[in-house]
């Protein structure tokens, strides 16, 4: 039994879930070493640390996706060995990965019940009863969730929710969420620690991995912090400070994006001039987008997820056929193909790594060459020059701080932040003019978050354009020189950085309030 007293749970029962002595070791890195974890029922247990302190693969051991060298996992006080998720998922675990395992050609439907299927008479699938069910599970903790959408259409954070609809549609009573507040705003952020505490209050135990230690301290009933593979401390949340924390996880205070000096020039790098988008129906899906960004400064769009920044972004990338003029550096580029524009120096960040930065099979120096493959150092006349690639992906490894065994490793191996440190880098390679930094620290730890916000500001005060996308409103309040507010596809406020708080930006995106 779980007793919650002012907000806290307090255990007298078994605990949930048992993580002893657990081991795991790959060629030329040893990820976990002798960690042990303890997860009350009825908690929410936070894992922090930093990308490549073992985190996912702990998670990844206890969800069954690999199986320790060492160590034993007991769930409610039995002990358990996982040949695969479903041996997890058998005993009630399941996990909502930060990267979405989705099937982008299927329905929210057809995802959630793939390998679940209801059956009528043991032969086909019921899917009135599944469409009942994903839609009496999307009610009951305000999801949102249509059960005929096609996953193609949605955004990350509908796709999220997905995720977690479909872990609870498999009646699973621990669940493991991998930085489940990634793409949300300050008020979708309490919307969804108000869903987990109903989920606690339902008996459910929750084990929360997240690189936000304000949210960590503000949802979590037990902290356990992991550096370097190993299990360092476990706090009461009440006890330490954010500050605290950070300094448990990487022994540094937490960083600050905040951006002071203006480097913002009266050279114009880019201009959009009336863009507008449309779906292959003929909907609208931005309209009249306007903007210049000079050389030096940061624009930074902020926006519920969902009202058109992934269109903006493809429409100036050439990903998407667009209306209206994209001049860069006074030259319209609006019917050069995406190779073009790169060629001209358009440099792209994009918001999900694996999906559009990275071939996740492949070598770090392939990945190097990724979007530069007609350029040197990545080229020599018609041809890939392996050569270059490899020694500037050596440079890139060096400079960004990239952690790896070497460049021949497949760019899969790597934590999260070191690939998203690997993209930055080659992105700022070959002295761009122009850069799209969507969600440029998405998923990462605070240390790499702060390399990464080093660069951004480096590259801005050398002259950089930057066109900032961010659901961390922090991160766009402190990088950005200028801020405009983006709703259902319009620019609908600018606002100024200096004086707006993280709270009237989240009004303003909503269409709650003023920002400005």
């Amino acid at each position: 039994m779980a007793i919650r007293t002012e907000g806290a749970v307090i255990s007298t029962s078994t605990p949930a879930v048992e993580l002893e002595g657990i081991t795991k070791r790959f060629p030329g890195v040893v990820a976990n070493r002798d960690i042990s974890l303890s997860v009350q029922q009825g908690h929410v247990h936070a894992v922090v640390g930093e990308n490549g302190a073992g985190k996912s693969t702990l998670m990844k051991i206890l969800y069954g996706m690999q199986r320790p060298d060492e160590g034993e996992i007991r769930v409610n006080g039995t002990g358990v060995t996982f040949k695969s998720p479903s041996d997890a998922i058998a005993v009630g675990i399941g996990m909502v990965h930060q990267h979405f395992m989705l099937a982008d050609n299927l329905t929210v439907l057809e995802n959630v019940i793939l390998g679940s299927e209801p059956r009528v008479g043991g032969i086909a699938i019921d899917f009135g009863a599944a469409r009942r069910r994903i839609r009496q599970i999307s009610d009951s903790y305000g999801l949102g969730v249509d059960p005929d959408a096609m996953i193609e259409d949605l955004g990350v954070g509908a796709r999220q929710r997905v995720e977690i609809l479909k872990v609870l549609y498999r009646g699973a009573r621990i669940l493991i969420l991998d930085e489940p507040t990634a793409v949300l705003v300050p008020q979708e952020v309490d919307e969804l620690f108000e869903n987990l505490r109903d989920l606690v209050r339902e008996g459910l135990t929750i084990i929360f991995i997240s690189h936000k230690l304000d949210e960590v301290l503000s949802v979590a009933d037990a902290v356990t912090v992991i550096r370097r593979g190993t299990t360092v401390a476990e706090v009461n949340p009440a006890d330490v400070t954010a500050r605290q924390l950070a300094e448990l996880m990487v022994g540094s205070e937490l960083p600050s994006p905040e951006t002071r000096e203006s480097t913002v020039t009266d050279e114009v790098a880019l201009s959009v001039r009336d863009l507008t988008v449309r779906a292959p129906d003929g909907r609208v899906l931005i309209e009249g987008i306007g903007f210049d960004i000079h050389k030096g400064e940061v624009l930074g769009i902020a926006g519920v997820e969902g009202n058109g920044q992934a269109e903006l972004v493809e429409a100036v990338m050439g990903m998407r056929q667009a209306e209206g003029e994209i001049l860069l550096g006074g030259q319209d580029i609006s019917t050069w193909t995406t190779l073009r524009r790169r060629e001209a120096g358009i440099g792209y960040i994009p918001e999900d790594r694996h999906r559009h930065g990275l071939l996740l099979e492949a070598p770090l120096w392939e990945n190097r060459i990724l979007g530069h493959q007609t350029r040197r150092p990545n080229a020599r006349g018609p041809w890939i020059d392996r050569a270059g690639a490899r020694a500037d992906t050596r440079r890139i490894v060096e400079q960004y701080d990239v952690r790896t065994p070497g460049i021949d490793v497949e760019a899969a191996s790597l934590s999260g932040g070191n690939q998203q440190k690997l993209i930055v880098g080659r992105e700022m390679s070959g002295e761009p003019v122009f850069l799209i930094a969507s969600h440029p620290t998405r998923g990462v730890d605070v240390g790499a978050q702060a390399a990464i916000w080093d660069h951004l500001r480096a590259a801005r005060a050398a002259g950089l354009a930057v066109l900032l996308i961010s659901a961390d409103l922090d991160e766009l309040i402190g990088l950005s020189d200028t801020l405009k507010v983006i709703l259902r596809g319009r620019l609908v406020a600018d606002v100024d950085p200096a004086t707006v708080t993280p709270e009237l930006l989240g009004s303003a995106m909503t269409g709650a309030g003023e920002a400005a």
